[in-house]
């Protein structure tokens, strides 16, 4: 014998492109599922007394191994490579497939009863199977709607066009049984008359009814032999105790192999019919729980302990299946969760990480000539001191974990370029950070790494609007990029600095807030005047190395105003002007030439006029001052501003001592009575209205009943008495006042919080309305029968600072109970919504020619937008703001 020579291998690989056209879903017939089965289970046992699995059993080892050491007696592989092993069970009668009911509902209505061809003329399937074929290849889903319309017309048919016999009625009794309606009564069709019926279907007419006869065959719908999973898909577990504990599948079919066991014994015994009747229906019952356990109408399959079981479909579908759970998203290495902190005086760029987490999370550095010394000590500290590592590959992928190593010295000796060492953790690593529920790209942003004692996260606090976080408990998860080319995409794309504009509207996302935004009102005020030595510190805080500023007084001493030391931070060419969050009422200003101080004028990089508070350093706002420095000079510039300038704010806050005490809302007597005559006066109004009601006086609005009109005129006025007490204790109020200070600066709350600490709550409201639920016409027992006034409908005239009344906690509860509904019915029903739309847009791309494509090629827009404008480059949705760069060039503002 002549043997051939073995052919050459090429050197080079040659890489073949496969692009899959089309999967195809089919079911299998009861000759393919007896062929791939490697054991008929005959036992509902599991193990003998000896604990070992009983052949024939529902843990017949010759369906897979999940045990280590032990040999699978099918293919010989141990539990790592055994893929595991159908089985079968032959089923003593027939049972329908509960997923596909209705399809087999579908085909036996548009059959005949006796010939089982479609009820459709021979010309017509004919026309309707040419058309067919043709939609399958280019429009499948016209294609679906063509079999949904010949099943509809066919089943329309009361005589069979082929054999000329009269049809009847099939009626489906959910979940699966099918009765079939003759002129005097009403008999069931057993699963053995229906699979006869399905098996007369000819090939060509099924193929109308949307099977495929050579992957599905409409009688195998009905089930006469069942597939078993293997024992990889269902294994059991020792649990601590010693007990064996079985997957819900076992437990499931070890239902079914009893059911179907005991109904052939009585088959073979002669019992009764009704006796028969009872275990087939049981058996159809526990075959169909076994495919999904959650069959409206049908009580689920359980434990004893009540749990229901987990069958097929539940492992399957939902956000703890498969799918969801195990294949799109899943846990992962390299990562860590712990709660979040403040730290104002690290970098936006940063994340505080605790020496704990870095010696546990690593990063692989190859060895190379150039860090090998680095490498060695790393090696010699091992994984209890930091900075240290963990593990050390060798170049043949030997991996040696370091903490049973007690010759850490010679290892570290024996290191050559090649080696890659699994190190802890160090500053300057980039990581990526993310908070949950992840519901925008700015979710998840890189960080760069600082080691800090403690057991939290430290987040500056600027970057807590990206990541929606706040201090109250919130926990966060980081993780670690594992190679190069993660690490450079992280640096790259991902860095926090890159996302301080918005993609949603073209504004910094990452701004002041709170403490931030009061600390620059104050400090930027006209009042605020600085000495050397708080200059001196307030530059020392920031890190600023640079010259003094120029003083803005020399005469009597020299004196530094707050304007001037934010101007040191702004490039000298920078010129801005817009609205302070200030100018409303008295203090508006329109233009520069202002007195007030509430309109923000920056020339040639230096603030000669305006407060500094939310409209222009604040987070989303839009074409305010931090918007301009990011879009014009980049996010490194705008990055060590909140770098720099933002910790002079919170430094000057501390400085001069901020915070609100409770005599923040105090009012005098005088304004109390203007209050109470307010009060008054409204509630004369409302009995004024309720009398006109009654005498019929009244005249009712437009497109509304008396009573609607009574009420929209009684709210309406309770309405203005708010508003009248909030106008009367913001002239009382004090703008010196640290509250009020917090609310015209923007940095938190508004002058309605301040109504209702100082002055009157107001009327509470449920669904837009007075209360008006609860006891018989009245709301609660502490009023009169029919009482429709102010007070017994949830008006509350007292203020947080008085305190409330009994009855007016009561009606602020419910108010406050309709806000905390709504807002998880609107979380609940927004996420869906996402999902949603992420499932159906997932495949839209900008390709490379600016079109808007889809997966197939075809085009949803020529440009995308329509305006090609990337929101995130631009002046919010404008892609150039012509008005300021005049202004930028000119220093003149156009208005």
């Amino acid at each position: 014998m002549v043997r051939k020579p073995a052919p050459r291998i090429r050197s080079k690989v040659q890489r073949i492109d496969k692009i899959i056209k089309e999967i195809k879903f089919g079911i299998l017939s009861p000759h393919e599922i007896r062929q791939m089965s490697r054991v008929t289970i005959v036992s509902d046992r599991a193990y003998d007394e000896a604990g070992m699995p009983i052949e024939g059993g529902i843990m017949d080892p010759r369906m897979g191994v999940v045990n280590p050491g032990q040999k699978c007696p099918t293919c010989g592989n141990t539990m790592h490579d055994c893929p595991g092993h159908f089985g079968s069970i032959e089923l003593a009668k027939p049972v329908y497939h509960y997923v596909f009911i209705q399809y087999i509902y579908d085909a036996l209505r548009a059959t005949c009863r006796r010939c089982g061809k479609l009820k459709l003329n021979e010309d017509e399937i004919e026309e309707y199977l040419d058309l067919y074929e043709r939609l399958t290849n280019k429009w499948p889903l016209h294609a679906k709607r063509l079999v949904s319309y010949i099943k509809k017309k066919a089943a329309k048919a009361q005589t069979c066009p082929h054999c000329g016999a009269k049809q009847y009625k099939v009626r489906l009794e959910k979940p699966y049984k099918f009765l079939e309606e003759r002129e005097t009564q009403v008999s069931k069709l057993t699963p053995i008359d229906v699979q006869k019926r399905l098996a007369l279907i000819p090939d060509h007419h099924a193929r109308l009814l949307g099977f495929d006869p050579k992957e599905a065959r409409p009688e195998w719908l009905v089930l006469t032999v069942l597939p078993v999973p293997p024992i990889p898909v269902r294994p059991s577990i020792v649990l601590e105790s010693g007990i064996r504990s079985e997957d819900d599948l076992t437990h499931k079919l070890a239902d079914i192999v009893r059911i179907n066991n005991k109904l052939r014994d009585n088959l073979e015994s002669g019992a009764s019919e009704a006796m028969i009747e009872n275990l087939w229906d049981l058996l159809q019952y526990h075959v169909a729980t076994f495919f999904d356990n959650e069959i409206p109408g049908v009580p689920p399959s359980r434990h004893r302990s009540g749990k229901p079981l987990r069958t097929i479909a539940q492992r399957l579908k939902g956000k703890e299946g498969r799918f969801r759970a195990n294949l799109s998203g899943k846990r992962v290495d390299f990562s860590a969760r712990t709660v979040i902190s403040p730290d104002p005086n690290i970098s936006i760029n940063e994340v505080g990480v605790p020496e704990e987490v870095a010696k546990i999370l690593t990063v692989p550095v190859r060895v190379t000539p150039w860090n090998i010394e680095e490498m060695r000590q790393l090696v010699i500290n091992g994984p209890e001191r930091w900075p240290g590592a963990n593990y050390v590959i060798t170049p043949q992928g030997q991996r040696i974990d370091l903490k049973f190593r007690k010759d850490r010295k010679e290892l570290a000796s024996a290191l050559k370029p090649g080696y890659i060492i699994e190190r802890h953790l160090q500053n300057g690593d980039v990581v990526l950070f993310n908070r949950q529920p992840s519901l925008h790209r700015m979710s998840i942003m890189a960080h760069l790494v600082r080691i800090l004692p403690g057991r939290t996260f430290r987040l500056n606090p600027l970057v807590c609007p990206p990541y929606n976080a706040d201090f109250d408990g919130d926990e966060m998860n980081l993780h670690v990029p594992q190679s190069e080319e993660a690490r450079a995409e992280a640096r790259e794309l991902m860095l926090v600095e890159k996302h301080i504009l918005s993609p949603r509207y073209g504004g910094p996302i990452i701004g002041g807030l709170q403490d931030y935004i009061s600390g620059a009102y104050l400090l930027t005020t006209v009042a605020t005047l600085l000495d050397e030595k708080d200059v001196a510190e307030l530059l020392g805080v920031t890190g600023y190395t640079g010259e003094m500023p120029e003083p803005a007084f020399i005469s009597p001493k020299k004196v530094w105003t707050g304007k001037r030391l934010f101007s040191v931070f702004l490039p000298k060419d920078f010129n801005y002007s817009g609205k302070a969050n200030i100018a409303t009422g008295e203090l508006k200003c329109d233009n520069e030439y202002c007195f007030h101080d509430s309109f923000v004028v920056v020339r040639n990089g230096e603030l000669v006029q305006g407060v500094l508070d939310k409209k222009s350093i604040g987070h989303e706002q839009p074409k305010s001052l931090m918007f301009w420095l990011v879009y014009e000079y980049g996010p490194e510039k705008a990055r060590e501003i909140y770098d720099t300038a933002f910790k002079m704010f919170l430094k000057f806050t501390e400085k001069k001592g901020f915070t609100t005490r409770y005599d923040d809302v105090k009012l005098p007597e005088e304004a109390k009575k203007e209050i109470e005559k307010a009060i008054e006066e409204a509630y004369a109004e409302v009995d004024k209205l309720i009398e006109d009601y009654q005498n019929g006086l009244l005249e009712p609005l437009p497109g509304r009943t008396l009573e609607e009109t009574l009420e929209l005129l009684i709210m309406d006025v309770l309405a203005k008495a708010r508003d009248k007490a909030g106008e009367i204790a913001a002239k009382y109020l004090s703008p010196l006042n640290n509250a009020v200070i917090m609310a015209r600066a923007g940095a938190r709350g508004n002058i309605l919080n301040l109504t209702q600490m100082a002055a009157m709550l107001g009327q509470q409201s449920v669904r837009g309305e007075r209360i008006k639920r609860g006891y018989r016409k009245r709301t609660l027992p502490h009023f009169k029968w029919g009482d429709i006034r102010p007070d017994a409908r949830g008006f509350v005239k007292h203020s947080f600072y008085e305190g409330l009344t009994p009855t007016e906690v009561f009606f602020h509860a419910a108010g406050g109970r309709e806000g905390l509904v709504d807002t998880a019915v609107r979380t609940s029903q927004s996420g869906y919504m996402q999902r949603r739309l992420i499932n159906a847009l997932q495949d839209l791309k900008v390709d490379y020619d600016g079109m808007v494509k889809g997966a197939k090629g075809e085009v949803y827009q020529t440009i995308y937008g329509d305006d090609g404008v990337d929101p995130m480059r631009s002046a919010h949705g404008e892609s150039v703001d012509v008005k300021h760069v005049i202004e930028k060039v000119t220093g003149v503002r156009l208005d």
